[in-house]
């Protein structure tokens, strides 16, 4: 089931009209059924691979809970992330190691062909997995106790508005929400269903109208394209998977709050960063957190927290260079392989620890300037080296990554062009927009707000154009982009 449907809407409805009359028993249990119910309209035999994880998690956080041997714990640990890697490690990455083995053992001589076989990745899996890993780890570290009440720790798992795209969540941040139903309230409602439609309207208007020049620019051979060309392409495709990524987040905070439940945010304007730090700060917040509290800090031997907040900023200062520069290089090495079975998404994994890196090494060495210049100088440097990040995580494959890439560094090529000429205008709009927004909310807006009634009037005006506008743009429903991790 996709978001951006009226089967959705029509079932999300159901669902949120059934969790504010059921009592609670009865609540947690539709819950459970109304996520599989989700789940299962995309291929309901993937249903037990999901229910494997949360049933193996279940089973091995209360065994760690139980037993005070650190072995037998040790054990029960071990169990659960054999199960939840194992599955990650068959449906997203067998083919890429047997592919590259194969590879491998051809350079070294041998007559062995591809496999020959095919696997159809499950929806989500590389979300719901993680989750339930944090959880599994999060009793080990004896930060939170496991929930005794199946329901409610399923519910915790497959909550549908979170299932397939995150945010990645922790159990201590959405059980305690599950368990106790809070009050009704019309705020809740009203942002509810404010940030869906918001998150409709990036989606349709913005992320699915970007889509067509993206895949037209990256279809074109790498050779017709100039170095402009491929500044234009990055800079579509960072605004295209920002809005598609962004608008489902909103959606499923919207999704949750009409129950009353809080999401952290999964985005905060990345593209006004002033560093790459400060853009892992922003950009897909609760995935660069998990990293950071169940990757980056058990290598550099750092005690973690227990929340989706932060991003992975708060974690890179330590006097241990040489492991700090190990375990910043293989944790986005993971991260990039994370998002997919290919060498360009581990590219795009070194790509920006070497930002990083760098940031980390120069920034002592910068002239002192004053805030605001500072501000302004490091987000001009930022975002064309985040958006340039996007090549190889958007081309077809590394030998593609590495020709656009040497584009942007030869002079002679930014005196062509291969580009429809929209392509160059609307990618110098969407910039400009961005900034205004951040401009409006920061600075209109909370003066606007001081005067009722015309902020009424701005209010109901704008929800008038963009309701209009996503019955405008609204087309043959396309899957979210992070669907296919």
């Amino acid at each position: 089931m996709i978001f951006n449907s009226v089967t959705f809407l029509a079932f999300l409805a159901i669902a949120v009209g059934l969790y504010w009359v059921l009592p609670r028993r009865s609540r947690l249990w539709m819950l459970f059924l109304a996520s599989l119910t989700f789940y299962g309209f995309w291929r309901v035999e993937f249903l037990p691979v999901m229910l494997a994880s949360t049933v193996v998690d279940y089973w091995a956080a209360r065994g760690i809970h139980r037993s005070d041997d650190p072995q037998r714990r040790r054990l029960y640990l071990i169990a659960s992330l054999t199960v939840n890697l194992g599955l990650l490690f068959y449906f997203k990455y067998l083919i890429f190691f047997a592919t590259n083995g194969a590879g491998l053992l051809r350079a070294l001589g041998f007559e062995i062909s591809d496999p020959a076989f095919s696997i159809v990745l499950p929806l989500g899996i590389s979300f719901y997995t993680f989750q339930t890993i944090s959880y599994t780890v999060d009793v080990y570290r004896r930060l939170i106790e496991p929930e005794h009440e199946f329901s409610l720790y399923a519910c915790y798992v497959t909550f549908f508005p979170q299932l397939v795209a995150g945010p990645i969540l922790r159990a201590r941040e959405v059980i305690g929400q599950l368990n106790r139903r809070p009050a009704f309230q019309l705020d809740d409602l009203s942002i509810g269903l404010r940030r869906i439609l918001f998150g409709l309207f990036l989606k349709v208007a913005f992320a699915d109208s970007i889509s067509p020049l993206v895949d037209g620019g990256f279809d074109q051979p790498v050779q017709s394209l100039g170095a402009l060309d491929v500044w234009t392409l990055a800079f579509l495709f960072g605004f295209q998977i920002y809005f598609d990524f962004s608008a489902y987040s909103h959606i499923a905070l919207g999704s949750a709050r009409l129950m009353g439940i809080h999401f952290p945010e999964n985005f905060n304007f990345p593209y006004l960063a002033t560093s790459p730090r400060d853009f892992w700060k922003r950009w897909h917040i609760s995935l660069s957190s998990w990293i950071r509290d169940y990757l980056y800090l058990p290598l550099m031997g750092e005690a973690v927290g227990d929340e989706s907040r932060g991003g992975l900023a708060v974690a890179v200062d330590d006097g241990r260079e040489a492991r700090r520069t190990r375990s910043l290089f293989l944790t986005w090495a993971i991260m990039g392989l994370w998002h997919g079975a290919n060498w360009t998404f581990v590219l795009w994994g070194v790509y920006h620890a070497t930002l990083v890196y760098a940031h980390r090494i120069l920034a002592p060495y910068l002239p002192t300037l004053s805030p605001r210049l500072q501000a302004v100088s490091g987000w001009a440097v930022t975002l064309p080296l985040a958006m340039l990040g996007w090549i190889p995580f958007r081309a077809r494959s590394v030998g593609d990554t590495f020709e656009m890439f040497s584009r942007v560094v030869t002079p002679s090529s930014y005196l062509s062009l291969g580009l429809r000429e929209n392509a160059y205008l609307i990618a110098a709009l969407l910039l400009l927009g961005t900034v205004l927004t951040y401009g409006l909310r920061n600075l209109a807006v909370p003066r606007l707000s001081l005067h009722p009634i015309p902020w009424t009037l701005v209010r109901v005006l704008g929800y008038a154009v963009v309701i209009a506008l996503v019955f405008v743009f609204l087309r043959p429903i396309s899957q979210f982009i992070y669907f296919q991790f």
